[in-house]
């Protein structure tokens, strides 16, 4: 007799081979990485902007699954919505009818950008961003894709051909046709469009890696560069978007910005179910989709289904009915202020910037001869681990997860969850605080840590 599937008999019976089925099926690297830096906990559940052990600890999230948890884990809300979508057992993905729930969610992004029109949905930031690139090379007629040193797009053929980190690209050539320009660079953008074989410009209004802000007014003057050659401004708001920065989308920090195209994901699925979206022109999409016959020109499988689109109307809703966008502003200036007040405080400490809950937190060589030559020794052996280092004694002695901000760079990025509030950024100075004076005390847990990641560092060469 067959055996019913019993999803919780099987987690209860199998859950605590986690690491042993990801180091034997998976990526073999991740479990391995995870151990070396004391990250391989073992999390029973989440709420909102907590994790808890099997113990009771409780854990802050402070990276939000990398944005993807906008609105923490398991709003109630969301939840509410998906039940409903599958209690409704509709008649989801038959290809060949036209569902309400994509063209309701359409409706309700195209609010918060109204000088856009049309949308496709996909399945991912990553899809979004191969969207773009699709569409503004048909609409242009022109091959060639601009982006920024240093960014990120994504890591599917088309999205890694605009990506700015060499790690990521090494050994996947051939990628597309893609030039990089340096971020705020308006000579070199213009110098690029003057070739006359240029799309667009991708660019994220603050960069992931790094978080480094577009200087004030180059958007709108890149914009203007871009329409003067008939090239199209794409904004990648995969991780800025849906209230990150304090306003719905990044780029409208700058009065005048219009992009041609939008990019959204992660927290538009309540972080339940994956969806990407691409927000453009009418005159774009008319041009892609010409004719009956090019009707499934570009498409995806799973893109429009019922789940997704329910969490994203539920998503939006939330995000209205309980203002996340106004609280993404206030609590990141207050948390952004109470670390900028730190930097005259800590050497090691060089800077604090972003924008609403996307907060850098970068380090730098310090001045006293005992700090300088520690800072150094780790630098000689791979820059960022001094990163690393805070990173590890905020979960460990903290319970605060947080990670770097890219690889070989010495900057911390705070994503939360954009529900948190006075409280979490009490926890999460206090605590930061505490490792910083334990960093500048030239003893303490951080420094014998170091000597672990160094070794690692090297075995790794």
């Amino acid at each position: 007799m067959t055996k019913e599937f019993d999803l919780t008999a099987l987690l209860a019976e199998r859950g605590a081979e986690r690491y042993e089925l990801h180091s034997k099926y998976l990526n073999h690297q991740l479990p391995r990485m995870l151990h070396t830096i004391g990250f391989d906990k073992v999390y029973e559940r989440g709420e909102g902007a907590y994790f808890w052990d099997a113990d009771g600890n409780d854990y802050l999230d402070m990276l939000a699954g990398f944005g993807v948890m906008g609105l923490g884990r398991h709003h109630p809300v969301v939840r509410k919505a998906l039940h409903d979508v599958l209690d409704a057992q509709l008649a989801d993905l038959t290809r060949f009818d036209c569902q309400p729930l994509p063209g309701l969610l359409a409706e309700k992004l195209l609010t918060h950008s109204p000088h856009l029109d049309r949308v496709f949905f996909g399945n991912s930031g990553t899809e979004a961003v191969e969207t773009a690139l699709k569409f503004a090379r048909y609409a242009t007629g022109k091959p060639r894709v601009l982006y920024c040193d240093h960014a990120f797009h994504g890591l599917t053929t088309g999205s890694l051909s605009v990506n700015g980190e060499d790690g990521f690209r090494d050994g996947f050539a051939p990628l597309l046709p893609d030039t990089a320009v340096p971020l705020g660079d308006l000579d070199a953008l213009a110098r690029e469009l003057k070739k006359g074989d240029v799309a667009a410009l991708v660019v994220e209004p603050i960069q992931g890696k790094g978080v480094h802000e577009a200087p004030p007014g180059y958007l709108r003057a890149a914009q203007e560069l871009l329409r003067r050659h008939k090239a199209l401004l794409i904004a990648d708001e995969v991780q800025t978007g849906l209230g990150r920065t304090g306003d719905f989308y990044a780029y409208q920090h700058e009065d005048g910005v219009e992009p041609d195209l939008v990019c959204v994901a992660k927290a538009l699925s309540g972080g339940y179910v994956p969806v990407g979206a691409t927000l453009g022109k009418d005159w774009i999409f008319k041009k892609v989709y010409s004719s009956m016959d090019r009707v499934l020109v570009h498409s995806a499988s799973f893109g429009s289904n019922a789940q997704a689109m329910a969490a994203g109307l539920a998503v939006l809703s939330v995000m209205e009915n309980e203002q996340i966008v106004a609280n993404a502003r206030a609590t990141g200036d207050r948390l952004r202020s109470r670390l900028a007040a730190l930097v005259d405080k800590y050497e090691l400490l060089a800077d604090v910037r972003g924008r609403g809950l996307m907060i850098g937190i970068e380090f730098g060589k310090p001045k006293s001869l005992k700090l300088r030559s520690r800072w150094t020794m780790l630098q000689a052996a791979r820059k960022g681990l001094f990163a690393q280092m805070v990173v590890v004694p905020l979960l460990q002695r903290h319970r605060i997860l947080t990670q770097v901000s890219g690889d070989h760079l010495e900057v911390i990025k705070l994503i939360p969850p954009l529900i948190v509030g006075e409280r979490e950024v009490d926890r999460f100075v206090e605590a930061f605080t505490a490792v910083m004076d334990d960093a500048h005390s030239g003893g303490g847990l951080m420094w014998d840590f170091s000597r672990t990641l160094v070794k690692q560092a090297v075995a790794n060469r």
